[in-house]
């Protein structure tokens, strides 16, 4: 049997019928259907570990009990064996968006950016792509983001021969300067991983949140991802800074939170992000 014939046993839907929805290396996807009923169904592919379904699984459930923001229900999140499984809800989803879902949009990742905590973090790691996300407490926004966000991903692409010793001194000066270029702000629940994939809009017209890397941080850098590659409507940033407005010099600080992003995307991607990066670093 294969591993989706296996977990639909356990689950008693081998009546299910089931279609790819996505596949590759990280996890595979399946909408699973019978007469009445649909689902999603992810398997840990061949670079997915057990632990990647369950961070996103109870980064679903956090973002859930906020109560801001809509995601897919989880029904079920287990193991068999050797691989992990994720069932939940199947969203009917469009992109012919209009002006008041991007308002709507916003005005609940606003909503959501207002949960806060007392220190910047989460309970546990969890995963940017398919990388560790390492998620210790801090008390300062600024050694959060040097100690768990950029100093990881900088390393491992240096140890994989993306940077050099000139880019090092580089990015050391520019780690030094942060303490002055970022503001701190309460710590704020974040979708994390932002990016235009990650969110759908239903057919009854509510922002849902998707595949998340959550943990609690400067909301700014949530925004940042959003606008990296673009994919979200003005009226998404409109309805957000009506709701929580932005402190002075927010526009400044993107490039800096972005540079997060673009080094997680030279360690799965390759060298063609590393001009992005150096772009940044020699900015500030």
């Amino acid at each position: 049997m294969t591993n989706l014939q296996v977990v639909l046993a356990h689950l008693g839907m081998d009546h299910f019928i089931p279609t790819v929805l996505s596949g590759g290396s990280i996890n595979q996807v399946y909408l699973l259907q019978n007469a009445s009923q649909s689902y999603v169904l992810k398997l840990t592919g061949t670079d997915c570990t057990q632990s990647m379904l369950q961070a996103e699984a109870d980064g679903l459930l956090t973002i859930h009990a906020a109560g801001s923001i809509r995601t897919p229900t989880i029904y079920q999140q287990d193991s068999i064996g050797d691989f992990a499984f994720l069932l939940m809800e199947y969203v009917p989803s469009t992109r012919h968006l209009d002006a008041s879902f991007g308002t709507k949009f916003g005005r609940q990742l606003a909503a959501l950016h207002q949960k806060t905590a007392p220190q910047y973090g989460y309970h546990s790691p969890n995963f940017i792509g398919s990388l560790p996300q390492p998620n210790r407490f801090h008390s300062s926004w600024v050694d959060f983001y040097i100690s768990e966000r950029l100093l990881p991903q900088w390393e491992s692409a240096s140890a994989s021969g993306f940077f050099q010793s000139s880019h090092q001194r580089q990015f050391d000066h520019f780690t030094r300067m942060l303490s002055s270029l970022l503001n701190e702000e309460k710590p704020s629940l974040l979708h994390g991983d932002l990016w235009n994939g990650n969110y759908l809009a239903s057919i009854t017209g509510d922002p849902v949140l998707i595949d998340p890397a959550v943990y609690f941080g400067h909301r700014e850098i949530d925004l940042a991802m959003s606008l990296l590659f673009g994919g979200f409507p003005d009226s998404f940033y409109e309805g957000y800074r009506e709701a929580f407005p932005l402190e002075k010099g927010w526009q400044e600080r993107i490039p800096i939170y972005q540079l997060y992003y673009l080094l997680v995307h030279v360690n799965l991607f390759g060298s063609s992000y590393v001009p992005s990066c150096l772009d940044v670093i020699r900015q500030f």
